[in-house]
């Protein structure tokens, strides 16, 4: 299926089998009941004359349809093909997610992009078939009915954690759009309301190998900002704390916020952290077919661990040149105690410095290098000078090649950058010890790795994890 068209026979197929392979690639809107559902729902399949085919949930939702209430579309995991663009509509995607288009509106997501409003109104009615405007109510919406049937937080506060500005237009879209109010799918939920604990399903698609993801989080965890114990992985984060813990088919998400209008910003880092959206079946069935199949085929769940802030990423890269996980770790650890604001909760103390923040902060007697200090002085300039965006605005490439007019980062951690913060999964650490000793010990020649592509970032995971 190509990105602005969808094959309806294939698509029918993937319905009458509930094949969950296609869960988040479209989604299946019946004209006889006005619901649109995804390819897994139980429901008993429509006859085809009856259905339409969706990329969007907003594309369904803008035709006049309405949400499933038994396969509930917002537990679909992320659409793989948006998950790893790097165009203009998939960067626009992920800060939709982000919840950018909530506090300023599509004209600030288009600010952000460097584009106008009009050009990026034209591509998402091309690719998606509703505006940029539709997509984040959509995402409002979807975010907000999954609060409202998982958690016990009262309608004021689901209201402004989907990101709506009043409880007023919370009520209005959710009866003009679904036909039911909030108060209306809270009784059918049966959820009482307690307090703001915030505890959430974070769909995946399977396999899903969340111990070696965890693992590599866990042995990078930064003290004071972090840590992995038995209940899973937990962090400081901007205004509160998140822990994220495996569970069969899903990621637990349990977040203490302070403000919950931040929530959708933390649900989408979360997932980008987790690799969440990543599509196993594409990965192991290219990388299969090359010398990397008995790795591939022994762990075909293996993810790429993402970032919860590109700065973070690209500060760990850049520290973490040529010397250990765990010396990295330590030095990390001093940057955090010294540059970090404090967050005044126990055991996750300190957030990661912002790149102001670094910026103004002394650097000295932590076990860096001049050089390594001036490496990420100047990076942190261009990043808080919005020059560089690590956070998914600008396109990858012009990242990278921001990255590498900065004295002292080179194409081993440009690369390393991208492939954990830009979501790029053609990303390879060129020069990588780890990874040129783990392919001779395998006897695999170096022309095999553009055979790899456009999976690359994933190989270096099956490398990195012998």
């Amino acid at each position: 299926m190509s990105v602005r068209e969808l094959d309806f026979d294939s698509c029918y197929r993937a319905v009458a089998s509930r094949d969950a392979r296609f869960d988040g690639r479209f989604y299946t809107a019946v004209t006889s009941t006005r619901i649109y559902c995804r390819p897994i729902c139980p429901a008993r399949t429509p006859a085809s004359r009856n259905v339409r085919f969706y990329r969007h949930a907003a594309s369904a939702e803008a035709a006049g349809f309405r949400p499933c209430k038994r396969c509930r579309p917002e537990l679909s995991p992320g659409d793989p093909g948006w998950d790893h663009r790097g165009d203009l509509v998939g960067r626009a995607l992920r800060l939709i997610d982000e919840g950018v288009a909530d506090e300023g509106g599509v004209a600030k997501v288009a600010r952000r992009l460097h584009i106008t409003e009009r050009h990026l109104h034209r591509l998402f009615a091309t690719e998606i078939g509703a505006g940029p405007l539709a997509v984040a109510r959509t995402k409002r919406l979807l975010l907000a009915k999954q609060l409202l049937t998982e958690t016990g937080l009262s309608i004021t506060d689901v209201a402004f954690a989907a990101g709506f500005g009043s409880v007023r237009q919370f009520n209005a879209t959710m009866k003009e759009t679904y036909g039911f109010t909030p108060g209306e799918l809270r009784a059918t939920a049966g959820r009482a309301v307690t307090d703001n604990t915030l505890t959430l399903r974070l769909h995946r698609r399977e396999p899903y190998d969340a111990q070696a993801l965890m693992g590599f989080l866990g042995s990078r965890a930064i003290a004071g900002l972090e840590h992995l114990d038995e209940t899973g992985y937990s962090r400081a984060v901007p205004g509160g704390t998140v822990t994220l813990t495996p569970a069969p088919g899903h990621v637990r998400l349990e977040v203490s916020l302070d403000d919950t209008r931040h929530l959708a910003r933390v649900v989408a880092r979360c997932r980008r952290l987790l690799d969440l959206d990543a599509d196993p079946e594409a990965i192991v069935g290219a990388l299969g077919e090359t010398s990397l199949a008995p790795l591939v085929t022994a762990r075909p769940g293996l993810r790429v661990p993402g970032a919860w802030d590109g700065f973070e990423v690209a500060v760990r890269a850049v520290v973490g040149q040529q010397i250990s996980v765990a010396g990295a770790r330590t030095i990390l650890g001093r940057i955090v105690d010294r540059a970090g604001r404090p967050t005044g909760a126990q055991g996750l103390t300190r957030l990661f410095p912002t790149a102001a923040e670094l910026l103004e902060a002394d650097l000295s007697g932590l076990g860096l290098t001049g050089r390594r200090v001036a490496t990420l002085k100047a990076l942190a300039l261009k990043v808080a000078q919005e020059e560089i965006d690590l956070d998914g605005a600008q396109e990858p490439g012009e990242a990278t090649a921001g990255l590498l007019e900065v004295p002292g980062i080179g194409p081993w951690t440009a690369s390393y950058i991208a492939l954990r913060a830009l979501r790029d999964p053609d990303a390879w650490p060129e020069g990588d010890l780890g990874l040129r000793r783990a392919m001779a010990c395998l006897g695999i020649p170096n022309d095999h790795i553009e055979r790899w592509r456009p999976w690359r970032a994933y190989a270096a995971l099956h490398l990195w994890s012998l």
